[in-house]
């Protein structure tokens, strides 16, 4: 059990900028949970891009695309971030079993709009709550799953909640089936090798795009053909390996490809989209959208539905993380500044 007048170590952001805002401070009180919520010692975190993002205030706001926000708006400083939680139980809250304390779980971040099993998430632990940078965060008790069964090692649970979850909500939300073909883009990073190993494991064919140096790891994760992303004929070699048209096209790159690829999409073809790395502002001509009614769907990280499917995953050990680094928390700006160079593939892990 821990004490309320009990200190811990945290990396704080005290406002949008480079690494210099994220400070290390051994001086943070230990949250104490309220009705319904559970203290969590984090065991291990994971980096991710809303975290660099919501530090550099890279989200812009309706109409201001260049303006400082967060994924959902203002950021309330100071801020500890982390969406990747996984650790043990170190107390309750009232309403809640004492019987938990102990016990190994994974958090779902995400602040959803109701208690619906397909509410959208409207906030995340990280952004607009506390999340997982520190040695103890407070969660809501029915969002923290014991993990006690499963597998994978506390290392790899901290690789799911924020990539995979997107991942998964991008693949239920493009209802992929068994059989069908999809193409992920940015296939080497976070959620694209995650979508490369969750859409293998339903069955489909993956056709996975990336760049060369990583292709070997994108091909491990499941994906079928691994195509370079610098490839000039990348239009024509994605045709021959589908030449009836893409159903299904898992983005999480967006700028010009969707320009690019949008033709390859088949007639009543999906496209999911939950990223924008190669840039937030595209053009396209809508008559290749309307005219073959093809669908263009946008995703943002998951459902409690999703969640609990990812954590059944989590538990039979049908899913296997790849980790590319681990960083003590007091490392936080070296494993940021690796991050950003974008060599890994996998997901970095921090250890409190």
């Amino acid at each position: 059990m821990v004490r309320v007048d009990e200190w811990m170590t945290a990396v704080v952001l005290v406002a949008h900028g480079e690494l210099d805002v994220l400070q290390l401070r051994q001086d943070v009180p230990v949250p104490q949970p309220g009705a319904g919520e559970l203290l969590v010692r984090v065991s291990a975190a994971a980096v991710n891009n809303t975290d660099i993002w919501t530090r550099q205030g890279a989200y812009g706001l309706p109409g201001q695309p260049d303006a400082l926000a967060g994924w959902r708006g203002a950021i309330a400083f100071p801020r500890i971030q982390g969406g990747d939680i996984a650790g043990t139980v170190a107390a309750v809250g009232s309403g809640v079993s004492n019987d938990l304390v102990g016990r190994r779980v994974l958090v779902d971040p995400a602040l959803y709009r109701d208690e619906s099993a397909q509410a959208p998430p409207v906030g995340l632990l990280g952004s607009e709550a506390d999340g997982g940078f520190a040695q103890y965060v407070v969660v809501p008790a029915a969002q923290a799953y014991d993990m006690a069964d499963s597998p994978l090692s506390d290392e790899q649970l901290a690789c799911l909640p924020v990539a995979y979850g997107t991942a998964m909500g991008m693949l239920e939300r493009v209802e992929l089936h068994d059989g069908e073909t999809v193409l992920v883009t940015g296939a080497s990073g976070g959620v694209g090798l995650a979508l490369v190993q969750l859409a293998a494991a339903r069955g489909a064919t993956v056709i996975a795009i990336t760049s060369r140096s990583k292709a070997d790891q994108v091909s491990t994760a499941g994906a079928a053909h691994v195509l370079a992303r610098d490839d000039n004929d990348l239009a024509s070699r994605i045709r021959a390996l589908s030449p009836a048209g893409l159903p299904v096209v898992a983005d999480v790159v967006g700028g010009r490809l969707i320009e690019q690829l949008l033709p390859l999409l088949a007639d009543d073809g999906r496209w999911v989209i939950a990223g924008a790395v190669a840039g937030p502002v595209v053009s396209f001509d809508l008559r290749r959208l309307y005219l073959h009614n093809r669908r263009l769907i946008g995703s943002s990280m998951h459902t409690r539905e999703h969640f609990a499917k990812l954590v059944q995953a989590a538990r039979t050990g049908r899913i296997s993380p790849r980790i590319a680094a681990r960083y003590p928390l007091a490392e936080i700006h070296q494993a940021q500044r690796r991050f950003v160079q974008g060599q890994h593939a996998g997901k970095i892990i921090i250890r409190p």
